[in-house]
């Protein structure tokens, strides 16, 4: 192994990771949570058609490879006159793609609460929407951690895909090193020695996170 090439690319990769992987995970995650709230509410509306929506939604979300929503983006829809730049494509492309595994768990979340909760908010004069805010959705939003929190794991991996479309993140800056040096299998272990390391920092946050909210559960 090139000790010395390891060492001058890591300070790259790393920068990637801090200006490219992390804001572009985080960016998408935070409007990816928007909308999926939206949708898992659009899911359990009584209005058929608005549910309808809802579920035909995250049916194209969770029924096409991530890959291709980008493409579609970034490559697709300058043919019918949107143009986009790279990273507003891969935010676009990622917060949707969130926001339709994420429905799905927050609509499961939503119906773990019992249901004596909402008639609980009603008999002391809470309207539906009431109820919602100030009882199920903060116990609703607990159950959601671990795989909300896996859901996050998982897109700061699937970053590397906006290199496809050239946005400038830890993977694409591995590639530029590797293509000038030729050292490809250890720029791209490298990649994903970083990419681990991260994981890991947020797998030992999210243990963290469960602990602190297992305090509030009655056993």
């Amino acid at each position: 192994m090139d000790v010395d090439l390891f060492r001058s690319s890591l300070g790259p990769l790393v920068l990637g990771a801090v200006k490219g992987t992390i804001p572009l995970a985080l960016a998408s995650f935070a409007i990816g949570l928007v909308l999926a709230l939206l949708v898992a509410l659009m899911r359990l509306s009584r209005n058929k058609l608005v549910a309808g929506l809802g579920r035909f939604y995250v049916s194209v979300i969770r029924g096409t490879p991530l890959l291709v929503q980008l493409f579609v983006i970034f490559y697709g829809l300058p043919a019918i006159g949107v143009k986009l730049d790279p990273w507003p494509s891969a935010i676009i492309a990622f917060s949707l793609n969130v926001g339709g595994y994420a429905a799905e768990v927050i609509r499961a979340a939503i119906l773990s609460v019992p249901a004596g909760q909402w008639e609980a908010g009603h008999m002391i004069g809470m309207s539906r929407g009431q109820a919602l805010l100030r009882i199920i959705l903060p116990q609703a939003a607990r159950v959601s951690v671990p795989p909300l929190s896996n859901t996050f794991i998982s897109l700061v991996k699937d970053t590397s895909l906006a290199s496809l479309i050239l946005v400038t993140e830890m993977f694409r800056a591995a590639q530029q090193v590797a293509a000038f040096s030729q050292e490809f299998m250890l720029l791209y272990l490298e990649a994903a020695l970083i990419y681990w390391v991260i994981c890991l920092v947020l797998s030992t946050a999210q243990a963290q996170l469960e602990k602190r909210l297992d305090r509030y559960v009655a056993h």
